[in-house]
């Protein structure tokens, strides 16, 4: 799967860095092997070796950070400070990983705001890099996306979701509440000049 992989984005990189396309691959969902069959995009070194096999900023990353923190071995911290340069877009959601584990990867959805994952240090090094981004735009040195655009992932279904047929985790109400957390956690960073 890796092999296939490498050979694909050996055929598509190039053609996205022609047209002006960043490729941000999501990672595997959930992180764990299904039904025997092995994953790809699960850890971070499964991503350091996909930014590995075509050095590109054509070729960057989705981070999913509740998807990445779902699988226990995984550390989100070190992940977004590794890879921040080459993040092209960004879904957040949080997990609590269940202390029965006896089922690897095991985790029920928490709040945006609480649970496993430090939302406040994601944001911190997300804020950073757009901050960064911008600073090239103003430069002239521009090299990669300008922006770095996220989203709530995964709200709860609450209110008038209650009465709708919906996606699990794709709730209007949720998501929304989901994103004035996160918005008002931006601004707070911001607003302390945290970076």
């Amino acid at each position: 799967m890796q092999g296939n992989l490498k050979h694909f984005l050996q055929k598509v990189v190039p053609v996205a860095a022609e047209v002006g396309v960043y490729l941000a691959i999501h990672p595997d969902d959930p992180p764990i092997p299904l039904f025997g069959l092995p994953r790809v995009v699960s850890t971070q070194k499964h991503l350091r070796d996909l930014l590995a096999f075509i050095p590109s900023v054509h070729n960057g990353l989705t981070i999913c950070v509740g998807t990445m923190a779902s699988r226990p071995d995984n550390d989100v911290r070190a992940i977004v400070e590794e890879f921040p340069a080459q993040i092209h877009f960004v879904h957040l959601r949080n997990v609590a990983k269940d202390d029965d584990q006896t089922f690897f990867g095991s985790f029920t959805e928490a709040d945006h705001l609480t649970g496993d994952i430090d939302m406040f240090h994601v944001f911190t090094i997300m804020l950073k890099e757009q901050r960064r981004r911008r600073k090239a735009v103003a430069d002239g040195a521009v090299v990669g996306p300008a922006r770095l655009p996220f989203r709530p992932d995964h709200g709860h279904r609450m209110l008038d979701d209650l009465r709708k047929n919906t996606n699990p985790g794709y709730t209007a109400i949720g998501r929304l509440r989901g994103l004035a957390e996160l918005r008002g956690l931006q601004m707070g960073i911001l607003m302390a000049g945290l970076f």
